[in-house]
């Protein structure tokens, strides 16, 4: 497989100057390379009559852009096509679009170092650029200070269904990553002297070789481990190293404000502790997520004290030392080290170490040293210890021993500690009311308590907190679900108690409504002994580490949050729990669930107005405010750019921390490897300070006129998609037939269930089949539907000021971040969008009206769409401010349209009734090389 020559595609799609085709030549020589290589190993492992369908495909495709052949000639060549022969083909274009993404990675650290060697200035996004906007503002100290207090910066990796490559795979991509930056940097050679093209060939042959897909169904343990698998590839290295890299720059700028003296940069998990929806969550799971992941930290700081002691091993005749290193080192007597202070202090710590990790760990790693020694009870009284050996260190003329591996591994202490991440804990409002119900009956403290009004359920729900006793006793005859509920709290509690507060640091209310559900979640976290309250409305004593997050998901929900905080501010005994978390309340914003009740411009437009009540609201309360963003790795479920989103958030919303869901692939293509990591995370820091201390919405006093001209959108919007999608008669229908949704349910894709609920309707089905049902077969629907048409109609309503209005929304996206980001993201999903593939899907659907009624409909947004976009942004490009994604398009979507066309065929055979595991399993590969290839499919 080699890169043909292509043709400029069409105008209102994605063009290429002939100044872009000379900038991406490097990128198109490594897919050339790549793909050649990739196709001499199809060949010579599975023949050539394989390959020559491959080729088939692969130059039919690039005919297809070039408009010289009808798309159905394409998929004549895969009609009744034995499903043996499709396998190689589409696992041929899947490993295609995976060594895409290594040259696109590749490329964007070749323009990135190009642009440094031009000595232009730091790219927006880059800290360094933030410190110059920084600098430039003339900040006081304690301006710093307060904005800073308390920050977090904390992406929260989530399980994912199209996340499915194994390890094998994974790894072999990294190493294949490595050499191709070592071409980069102009090396024919590795370092051990063997030829670089020939590892290539090798470890392609590896990938082929290698099933990329498991043939049972991934279970939560699989996705525990994949989520674990970025700490050794990159959070380790990385993570310490920004959390440094920050706290030393903004402490050199205001020596005197006291900041970070928190790591800024703390990750966090849902993986084992999100059980909304999902039943596989039990306390079992819980606990093999928390200990799990303290292994994973233990385990790293094991190697790295390993590796200091080798290397500390200055002897006490040719070094001074601190009083302090030689106290410690003293409590190691070996004989053979007694000239070795340094090193016989490391092997205290690594032994008080290794009696930590034999106590609160269910496995214990390598490199134990058992010296008898007493535990530490906290990662602060190790972190006590390394800071002797640094102080000693620095204060004998070893400065420069200090600042390597020993500062890594303290920073890794202060962000790590005994936990590694924080594991959310997420259920269902529904499950609680239900738990909480049956609770309260069988303690004999109310009978009924789903027929009590909200004020009713509040007034008994508040007075039951502030009470000492449990509602249950061990042996309680309780039902099958509130046991299990227990058990996972309970499960929560004891990684608390183990591996500290930071262990489980939230216990999230998906679809909260009201206050009784913030309440109901605090009832079951007492239960277990997470939340006391003892005491009156003064000087109360209070025990909550684990904060109560409500999760506002639905449009509105998302109107309503601002007034269900503060009526839940309002009760003396929630108050006096915020009051003790040091006055910090988190809420969570949906942006899935938001957008498949009513659309891209809606969703996104009740999340800012949300934004803006809750901010107010902590205004008003004297709270400080965390807002965590639900956000998915697709457009329709809040992804996109990560710099670009939270400088569209309103002002005031970020705050000095945010917390933001990762998922999916966009982990992979975001932390897979080191230096992309780097990128990523210092992006998010990046736009979290610049959020926090500079004026980015530029809107001034204009903010009111343009969110009420977003308020008149967001409602036409909204309208134009609940008329398609809630009230068009079979549209469920046409969805179910039209696209794999079904077949996301019912194949081994992910641990959990496709919808919430055992029903057909949409607001039952989990967001991210619906949304990657809709990436798969190439409509995109959520990311873009109904804007069109409410562009359309606010522009041409008033005849005789077309011009005017056309210039407000023009002035706007000019103007304001948050409106120029959502177009952008739109029309990221729109470059992505195919609705000439999309009518392939649509045959699916057996009903010929219905198929008319619904495609039609959704042809004609689309092309309206597309028309009000260029008319807002002036660009006749959809991609002309992403030229990364530009490149991306223009190169490799191609290769995506034969894994299309395969799809579509399989789907068809699997519904007639074939029931071939191999028909299946190519379904599931299709699947799994699109998400590949579109990196942020759901």
């Amino acid at each position: 497989m080699s890169e043909s020559d292509t043709a400029l595609a069409p105008i209102g799609s994605v063009r290429r100057t002939q100044g872009g085709r000379e900038a991406t030549e490097p990128m198109r020589e490594d897919i050339r390379l790549l793909g050649t290589l990739l196709g001499d190993t199809v060949r010579e492992q599975n023949g050539e009559d394989v390959f020559d369908l491959v080729e088939r495909a692969r130059v039919g495709s690039f005919r297809v852009r070039r408009s010289e052949i009808d798309r159905a000639e394409l998929a004549d060549l895969f009609d009744g096509i034995d499903v043996r022969r499709a396998i190689p083909v589409i696992r041929a274009f899947t490993h295609f679009a995976l060594l895409a993404n290594v040259a696109e990675d590749i490329h964007r650290e070749r323009r990135r170092a190009v642009h440094v060697a031009a000595g232009k200035p730091p790219q927006n996004s880059s800290l360094a650029a933030t410190y110059l906007k920084l600098d430039a503002a003339e900040l006081d100290s304690a301006t710093v200070a307060d904005a800073l207090s308390g920050a977090l910066v904390a992406p929260v990796i989530t399980a994912h269904p199209t996340e499915t490559r194994r390890r094998t795979v994974f790894d072999t991509q990294h190493r294949i990553t490595e050499l191709m930056r070592l071409r980069l940097h102009g090396h024919s050679v590795t370092d051990t002297g063997r030829d670089i093209e020939h590892e290539l060939r090798r470890h392609i042959l590896t990938l082929w070789q290698t099933a990329l897909i498991r043939l049972s169904r991934l279970k939560i343990q699989d996705e525990i481990e994949t989520g674990l698998r970025y700490y050794a590839s990159a959070f380790f290295d990385v993570i310490p190293q920004v959390n440094a890299e920050v706290r030393s720059a903004l402490q050199a700028r205001w020596p005197d404000a006291q900041l970070l003296t928190e790591p800024i940069l703390r990750p966090g998990s849902w993986i084992g502790g999100d059980r909304d929806g999902n039943p596989n969550v039990t306390a079992e799971v819980v606990r093999l997520a928390t200990s799990s992941a303290a292994y994973t930290a233990l385990a790293h700081y094991f190697t790295e004290l390993t590796a200091l002691e080798q290397e500390l091993s200055m002897s006490a005749r040719l070094v001074g030392i601190s009083d302090e290193l030689a106290a410690l080192a003293d409590s190691c007597h070996e004989a053979a080290r007694a000239d070795e202070p340094y090193r016989r202090a490391l092997r205290v710590v690594h032994g008080r170490l290794t009696a930590t990790a034999a106590d609160i760990l269910d496995r214990q790693p390598e490199h134990e040293l058992d010296l008898g020694l007493q535990r530490y009870g906290t990662p602060a009284e190790l972190s006590a210890d390394l800071d002797v050996v640094d102080a000693s260190l620095r204060s004998n003329g070893s400065a420069v021993l200090a600042d390597d591996r020993l500062a890594r591994l303290r920073e890794a202490v202060r962000v790590f500690g005994f936990h590694l991440s924080g594991l959310d804990m997420r259920q269902n409002s529904d499950v609680h009311e239900e738990v909480v119900a049956e609770l309260l009956a069988w303690a004999g403290v109310h009978q009924d308590y789903a027929r009590l009004s909200e004020p009713e359920r509040v007034e008994l729900l508040a007075a039951e907190l502030a009470t000492r006793r449990p509602l249950t006793r061990d042996g309680a005859d309780l039902s099958e679900l509130a046991r299990k509920e227990l058990d996972i709290v309970a499960a929560a509690a004891r990684a608390v108690h183990v591996y500290g507060p930071q262990a489980v640091p939230n216990y999230i209310i998906s679809m909260c409504q009201s206050v009784s559900d913030m309440l109901e979640a605090a009832l079951l976290l007492k239960e277990v002994g997470l939340l006391s309250v003892v005491g009156g409305d003064e000087g109360a004593q209070v025990y909550a580490p684990v904060g109560i997050v409500p999760l506002f998901e639905t449009i509105d929900d998302l109107q309503r949050g601002a007034s269900i905080l503060e009526a839940a501010l309002e009760l003396p005994l929630y108050r006096a729990v915020v009051t003790a978390r040091d006055d910090h309340q988190e809420v969570m914003l949906g942006y899935s669930d938001s957008n498949k009740d009513g659309g891209y411009l809606a969703a996104n437009w009740a999340l800012y107005r949300a934004e803006l009540d809750l901010v107010e609201s902590a205004r008003k309360t004297g709270i400080r405010l965390r807002l965590f963003h639900g956000r998915g790795g697709t457009v329709g479920r809040g992804g996109g750019p990560s710099y670009d989103a939270i400088l569209a958030q309103p002002p005031g919303a970020v705050n000095g921390s945010l917390r933001i869901t990762e998922q999916g692939e966009v982990i992979a293509a975001k932390y897979a490897e080191p230096r992309i990591a780097h990128r990523n995370l210092e992006t998010l820091v990046a736009a979290t300070l610049e959020s926090t201390l500079l004026d980015v919405e530029g809107l001034g006093d204009a903010a009111e006129p343009a969110y009420e001209v977003l308020d008149d959108l967001a409602a036409r919007a909204q309208r134009a998609y609940s008329e398609l999608v809630h009230e068009t008669p079979g549209f469920v229908d046409y969805f179910k037939a039209s696209t794999p949704v079904s077949e996301i349910g019912a194949l081994n894709i992910g641990s959990r269930p496709a919808s919430r609920k055992p029903t057909t309707s949409i607001s039952d089905l989990r967001a991210i089949p619906w949304v990657l049902a809709w990436s798969q077969s190439r409509v995109m629907l959520p990311g873009w539907y109904g804007t069109g048409s409410a562009f359309e109609q606010f522009i041409t309503e008033d005849p005789e000021h077309e011009e005017d209005r056309l210039g407000v929304l023009q002035d706007l996206y000019r103007r304001w971040p948050f409106f120029a980001t959502v177009l952008s993201n739109m029309a990221q999903v729109l470059a992505k969008a195919d609705l000439g593939l999309a009518a392939r899907y649509s045959e699916l659907v057996e009903d010929s009206e219905l198929r008319a009624r619904v495609f039609d409909k959704i042809v004609a947004e689309h092309d309206r769409t597309i028309r009000m976009l260029g008319l807002i942004t002036g660009h006749d490009d959809l991609l002309a401010d992403n030229p990364a994604l530009a490149r991306s398009v223009f190169n490799r979507f191609p290769y995506l349209e034969p894994l299309n066309h395969l799809q579509v065929e399989l789907l068809r055979r699997y519904r007639s009734g074939d029931d071939d595991e191999l028909v299946q399993r190519g379904i599931l590969l299709t699947m799994s090389g699109l998400a590949t290839a579109l990196r942020n499919s759901g």
